[in-house]
């Protein structure tokens, strides 16, 4: 399996912890396009013009923004017309490795629950500890990436 040590991992988890907390991006009840457009002092009219667009394209835009039915595309064009730059990002509620170790986890104590069914059924239960260790050598030895995120 991955090894969670792995430099990409870390870097891409450093870039998206600077997005946190994403409530500091939530967008303004009309939308970016309406509050810059808005704080700039421009009129509808006015970024229309800048776009080669009419005025009720430019207020389709903002209603399809604030519904969250605007094209990416079409929110970069607006961005650059309002003299900015569109960013956008998933950003994961926990660290990618965290997601990765917690998933491991999962898939390990899955697979090893039907182990552990036939051992008490012959009475070769273990104990919490050795489970553990047990888990941690099936995600190190037998759990590959691929297999991480199968649901079956």
């Amino acid at each position: 399996m991955r090894k969670l040590n792995d430099r990409a991992l870390r870097r891409l988890d450093e870039r998206l912890s600077s997005a946190k907390p994403v409530e500091r991006l939530t967008p303004p009840p009309k939308g970016w396009i309406r509050a810059i457009r808005d704080g700039l002092g421009m009129s509808g009219a006015q970024l229309g013009k800048r776009m080669g667009v009419a005025q009720q394209t430019i207020q389709a835009f903002e209603l399809s923004e604030e519904s969250g039915a605007i094209q990416l595309q079409t929110l970069r064009r607006v961005a650059e017309a309002l003299g900015g730059k569109l960013v956008y990002a998933i950003v994961p509620d926990s660290s990618l490795e965290a997601m990765i170790r917690d998933r491991a986890r999962e898939v390990a104590l899955r697979a090893l629950a039907r182990v552990s069914h036939t051992m008490r059924l012959e009475d070769q239960a273990t104990g919490v500890s050795d489970l553990e260790a047990r888990i941690d050598d099936y995600i190190r030895d037998e759990l590959r990436d691929r297999d991480l995120w199968s649901d079956g």
